[in-house]
């Protein structure tokens, strides 16, 4: 059964409506035809076709504005040349700003995520939500409407089950933890107090004021994970947070938009890794570790605790040091500081 989805799509919208809403305009002789033409939704570049809005802020995704199938594209005056044909350029100087009027345009619902139905009378499993044979819940939990909870999961006190949030088979969730916007395989842990599908961390920010960009994307969580007590995922703005199969994660952490984790990952407490950054499978993030966004982490990669990579990091790498750099090298520059210290302090 494909899923619904959780939010409500506006649209469809003429380039000229889009246009208004988003402070942009169509290019120079644009006839009718062009400003009447209808589009139906917003997506990445990668992932747009011709009855979709996408946006480029970011030159380092230029090569993607090239091959885009997008029928528009939000994009400076600078970049209209670079806009594959097929595509219609909405120029602004402002292309994140555009980019989350139009979200907002066309999911003015999601800046306030539909989380349980209270119309239906106390608090509780809705009725139109679907429970297999075995599922156990507990005092005080809240599970929404079409919500999907698999044979043999157990929901702890006080935990919330979001409107069409799917869970599989045999998994166990927290006492007070909350799910939204999320699509969970089967025998995964999340232990309490953890946040899963909140909005993610995105403002189109100038000196005008700091306009949010309503995030409409999901949270998946493959089988076998383990989520720590108070750790956070936001979903996607566009695309999906995605923490792939057999994933163990720690206590308070912090994974932002759009993030993906490969399978078998370790994520140690405390750890925060920033909107859009990609580790591959088996990678090890030490405590207190980060990572910058849009990077990637490589598969087998080690990332030392209190280190944080602003750069790729190559496959099975061990890195450590602020800025990361390979382990070898930081622990040499560890040892001369330490001796520069100790003779300094000597010839004092």
């Amino acid at each position: 059964m494909e899923h619904p989805g959780f939010y409500v799509l506006a649209g469809p919208f003429s380039l000229s409506e889009v246009a208004k809403a988003t402070g942009s305009v169509l290019p120079e002789n644009s006839g009718d035809e062009i400003g009447s033409r209808r589009v139906e939704n917003v997506r990445s570049l990668a992932d747009a076709g011709p009855d979709d809005v996408s946006f480029l802020d970011n030159r380092k995704y230029l090569p993607q504005l090239e091959t885009t199938k997008a029928g528009a594209c939000l994009v400076l005056p600078s970049l209209i040349e670079r806009v594959p044909e097929g595509t219609v350029p909405l120029v602004t100087p402002k292309p994140y700003r555009g980019f989350a009027r139009a979200l907002a345009f066309f999911y003015p619902s999601a800046l306030w995520p539909s989380v349980a139905d209270t119309s239906g009378g106390p608090a509780g499993v809705h009725p139109d939500a679907e429970l297999e044979k075995g599922v156990v819940v507990e005092a005080g939990v809240v599970v929404g409407p079409e919500a999907r909870i698999g044979a043999g999961s157990r929901i702890a006190a006080g935990a919330v089950i979001g409107r069409r949030v799917c869970l599989g088979r045999d998994c166990y969730i927290g006492a007070q933890s909350t799910i939204q916007h999320t699509l969970i395989g089967d025998r995964v842990i999340i232990h309490a107090g953890a946040r899963l599908g909140q909005d993610g961390f995105g403002f189109a920010m100038d000196k005008e004021g700091h306009i949010k960009v309503p995030q409409i994307g999901r949270v998946v969580i493959q089988n076998d994970v383990e989520i720590g007590a108070n750790t956070t995922i936001d979903r996607g703005a566009l695309k999906d947070t995605i923490i792939g199969e057999g994933t163990k994660i720690d206590n308070l952490v912090q994974i932002g938009h759009n993030v993906v984790i490969g399978r078998h990952c370790v994520i140690v407490a405390q750890t925060g890794i920033s909107g859009s950054a990609q580790l591959g499978d088996f990678v090890v993030m030490g405590g207190q570790s980060g990572t910058v966004g849009h990077i990637r982490v490589g598969n087998g990669a080690h990332i030392a605790g209190a280190s944080h990579p602003k750069d790729d990091v190559p496959a099975g790498a061990r890195v450590g040091g602020t800025p990361a750099r390979p382990l070898r090298q930081w622990g040499r520059e560890i040892a001369m500081l330490t001796k520069l210290a100790k003779s300094g302090g000597e010839s004092g």
